[in-house]
C-alpha cells in the first residue's frame, strides 16, 4: 500500500525519469515572471536565484505554471493547544503566487474558500 509520505519520492524519480535531471533545477527561489513581448496577456518565463549558491537565472518557457501553494497564515486559525501548529498551517504559503500572478496581470478570483480543519471528538485535522 503507498501512503501519502511515499507519494513526492515516487513522482518525483518518475518526473527525473521523463524529462531529465539536467533539467531539473532546485533549490531556486523565483521573484519574477516575465511577460511576453509580443502577447501582453501571456507569461514567457521568469527568473530567479539560487538559495545554496551565488547564481541568477533566466528560464525562458511556452508555458507557466505558477504552484506555490495557497496563504494559510493569513488568517488566525482556529485551532487551539496542540493544533495551532499542525502542518496543514503551511509556513511557507505566504501568499507569494498571488502576488507574482497579480503583478503579472493574471485575474485573481475566488479568494472566499478558505481552508478549516475538520473537528471531531478527541481530534482534528484535515479531510478533502
Amino acid at each position: 500500500m503507498i501512503n501519502g509520505e511515499s507519494y513526492k519520492p515516487i513522482i518525483a524519480e518518475a518526473a527525473k525519469m521523463a524529462i531529465g535531471e539536467e533539467n531539473i533545477y532546485e533549490r531556486v527561489f523565483i521573484f519574477e515572471l516575465l511577460k511576453d513581448k509580443n502577447d501582453p496577456n501571456a507569461v514567457a518565463g521568469a527568473v530567479g536565484f539560487s538559495v545554496r549558491q551565488p547564481k541568477f537565472y533566466v528560464f525562458k518557457a511556452k508555458a507557466v505554471l505558477l504552484a506555490t501553494g495557497g496563504a494559510t497564515l493569513l488568517f488566525r486559525p482556529r485551532s487551539t493547544g496542540e493544533a495551532a501548529g499542525r502542518t496543514w498551517y503551511a509556513i511557507f504559503d505566504t501568499g507569494s503566487g498571488y502576488y507574482m500572478g497579480l503583478k503579472a496581470g493574471a485575474m485573481l478570483t475566488q479568494f472566499e474558500h478558505r481552508f478549516i480543519p475538520f473537528r471531531f471528538k478527541d481530534g482534528y485535522g484535515p479531510v478533502g
